[in-house]
C-alpha cells in the first residue's frame, strides 16, 4: 500500500462509504474511487468482472451491503441473505483471479451469536447462532470471513476482516421504512416536535442494549485496518460502551427538544439482548480507538437531520 495505490471502495456512495472516501482523500490516497450499483451490480458475475476490468483496482475495501433495521430484516430476510452473500463471494473470487493485492472486508456485529458474553470478543464469533431477526444478513457477511481465511490458506490471497458495530452520524439513512434505531428515533422525535405531538411510539421494551460508533471514527478504523492489519482473523471496531435503548431514546429526545412521552410497544422485538464489543485487539494491532463522545456525535446527527434532511423534504415554494 502506498498513496498511489488504486483503491476501489464498494458502497463508497453510502453512509459509511462517503465518510471513508473523505478519510482516504485526507490521508493522501490519490487514486481511491467508488461507483454506484447502477454502474456495476455486484450480485451478478458479469457486473463484478466489468468493474474489475474497468477500474483495475490494486486494493479493494468492501463496504457494499443490503442493510436495514429490525423491521426491514424481518420483511426481507431472503433478499438480505442472497444479495450480501453473492456480493461478497463473487467480489472476492474475481478479485483473486484478477490479481488484486489487498482486500479488506467490512463485516458486522450482527454476525455474533445471540447470547454472546459481553463485551463481545472476536474468539466468541463461532459460539452460537446469531439473533434471529438479522441472522440471514449476519451469516451472509460472516461467510466473507470464512472465504478470506480459506483463500489466504490456499491461494495466499491478502484478505482481512473488520467487524463494525452499529454506526450513526451525518448522512445516515433516515428512511422510516428501513433505517436503524438512531436515525429512526431522530426522525420520530424531530417530527413530533414539528407536529406538536405529545407522544411517540418506540419498538420493544427498551431493555436491550447497543453500542454505537460515530461514522467518522469508523472510517478512521477502516483506513488503519487497510494499512496495518495482517492475517484474516477478525478485528472489532467499536466505541467500547453500551447503552440501553430506553436511555438512548430519552437522550435523543433531549437533543431533539421533544418533551413528550415515549410509548413502548413490547409486542415488537427487542432484537439481540445486549451488544458491546471488546476493542482491545483494534487498539493493539491497528493503534486505533474511537474518540468522538457519544453526546457530541448524537448532537451532530440530530442537527444534520433537522438542517439538511428535513429542509430537503419540505415542499419548495412555487415560483411563477
Amino acid at each position: 500500500m502506498n498513496r498511489d495505490t488504486r483503491i476501489v471502495v464498494t458502497g463508497g456512495a453510502g453512509f459509511l462509504g462517503r465518510h471513508l472516501m473523505a478519510r482516504l482523500e485526507s490521508a493522501g490516497y490519490r487514486n481511491a474511487t467508488t461507483f454506484r450499483s447502477a454502474e456495476y451490480d455486484l450480485t451478478h458475475e458479469s457486473g463484478v468482472e466489468r468493474m474489475l476490468e474497468d477500474l483495475q483496482p490494486e486494493a479493494i475495501v468492501h463496504l457494499a451491503a443490503s442493510v436495514g433495521g429490525i423491521g426491514a430484516n424481518r420483511r426481507y430476510p431472503g433478499t438480505y441473505y442472497y444479495r450480501n452473500l453473492m456480493m461478497g463471494s463473487l467480489l472476492m473470487e474475481h478479485a483473486r483471479r484478477a490479481g488484486v493485492g489487498r482486500f479488506l472486508s467490512v463485516g458486522t456485529i450482527c454476525s455474533y451469536p445471540k447470547f454472546t458474553e459481553v463485551p463481545f470478543r472476536e474468539e466468541s464469533l463461532w459460539n452460537g447462532y446469531p439473533e434471529e431477526t438479522n441472522a440471514p444478513y449476519g451469516l451472509a457477511k460472516k461467510m466473507l470471513l470464512v472465504q478470506s481465511q480459506a483463500y489466504r490458506q490456499e491461494f495466499g490471497f491478502d484478505a482481512s476482516n473488520v467487524l463494525v458495530v452499529n454506526l450513526y452520524g451525518p448522512h445516515d439513512n433516515f428512511d422510516p421504512e428501513n433505517s436503524h434505531v438512531i436515525p429512526a428515533l431522530i426522525r420520530k422525535c424531530v417530527e413530533a416536535v414539528e407536529a406538536g405531538a405529545d407522544t411517540i411510539e418506540v419498538w420493544g421494551t427498551g431493555r436491550a442494549t447497543r453500542e454505537f460508533l460515530y461514522v467518522e471514527d469508523a472510517a478512521g478504523g477502516i483506513v488503519a485496518a487497510m494499512e496495518r492489519l495482517e492475517g484474516s482473523e477478525p478485528v472489532n471496531l467499536g466505541a467500547g460502551f453500551e447503552i440501553s435503548i430506553r436511555d438512548l431514546a430519552e437522550t435523543i429526545a433531549k437533543h431533539a427538544g421533544f418533551r413528550g412521552g415515549l410509548l413502548w410497544d413490547p409486542t415488537k422485538p427487542d432484537g439481540q439482548p445486549r451488544r458491546s464489543l471488546d476493542t482491545s485487539r483494534a487498539e493493539t494491532l491497528l493503534g486505533w480507538r474511537a474518540t468522538t463522545p457519544f453526546d457530541e456525535g448524537l448532537a451532530r446527527a440530530v442537527a444534520f437531520f433537522r438542517d439538511q434532511v428535513r429542509t430537503a423534504e419540505r415542499p419548495q415554494p412555487v415560483t411563477r
